[in-house]
C-alpha cells in the first residue's frame, strides 16, 4: 500500500470507529481528522466532502462484510443450514448489549442518512440487496444439500430473515439488552426447521 493508500484508508478505519459511536449527522469532520491525526486539508486530497466520506466508508464496509460472508458460506465443513445459523450466531454475539458501538453501519446508518444523502442511500440499499443475494444463494445450497427444508422460498425466507435481524438489532439497541437478537435466533430456528 502506498503512503497515500495508508492515510486514506486510516481515515476510513477512523471515521468507522467514531462514527459506529456517534453517527453520522453527531460527528465532524474536525472530530475525524483529530482522531485520525490527518490534517484538514489533507482530508480534502483524499475526499471532496463529508458525504462522500460517508458513501466511501459504507462502500468500504461492505467489501468487507461481503468478503466475511462469502468465506463463511463457502466452508466445505458444515452443511448450509450450519453456515447460515453460524451467520446468525455471530450477529447475535457481535451486537448484542454491552458494545458501546454499534459495529453495523447498515443499522447505525440507515435511517439517519436515508433522508440525507441519495449517495449514501444508494450504498446502503446496494450493499444489503448483495447480502441477501448471498443469504439466497446459501438458502438454496440448503435446499440442495437437504439441510434445509425443500419447503422454503429462498428470497422470501431471505428477506424475512434479514428484516427480522436489522430489527431485533435496532430494539437491542433501544432496550440495551440483547432479548430481541436472541428472540430473533429463536424465530429464525423455528422458520427454518423441518
Amino acid at each position: 500500500m502506498t503512503s497515500h493508500e495508508d492515510t486514506r484508508q486510516h481515515l476510513l478505519d477512523t471515521g468507522h470507529r467514531v462514527i459506529a459511536g456517534k453517527g453520522f449527522c453527531g460527528v465532524g469532520l474536525s472530530e475525524i481528522l483529530k482522531s485520525a491525526g490527518v490534517p484538514k486539508g489533507s482530508f480534502y486530497h483524499y475526499f471532496q466532502s463529508k458525504e462522500q466520506f460517508g458513501q466511501a466508508l459504507l462502500e468500504y464496509y461492505f467489501r468487507r462484510y461481503l468478503a466475511d460472508l462469502e468465506q463463511l458460506f463457502s466452508r466445505g465443513d458444515m452443511t448450509a443450514a450450519e453456515r447460515l445459523m453460524s451467520y446468525w450466531q455471530e450477529w447475535l454475539r457481535t451486537y448484542s448489549a454491552g458494545c458501546e458501538e454499534q459495529k453495523c453501519l447498515v443499522v447505525k446508518l440507515s435511517a439517519e442518512v436515508a433522508d440525507l444523502s441519495e449517495p449514501m442511500r444508494l450504498t446502503l440499499r446496494d450493499g444489503t440487496d448483495r447480502i441477501l443475494a448471498q443469504l439466497v444463494r446459501c438458502i438454496e445450497a440448503g435446499r440442495a444439500d437437504g439441510s434445509l427444508p425443500a419447503r422454503l422460498d429462498a428470497q422470501a425466507t431471505a428477506s424475512s430473515l434479514y428484516q427480522l435481524w436489522l430489527g431485533a438489532s435496532l430494539l437491542t439497541k433501544l432496550h440495551r439488552t440483547g432479548q430481541p437478537l436472541e428472540q430473533a435466533l429463536v424465530t429464525t430456528q423455528a422458520l427454518l426447521a423441518d
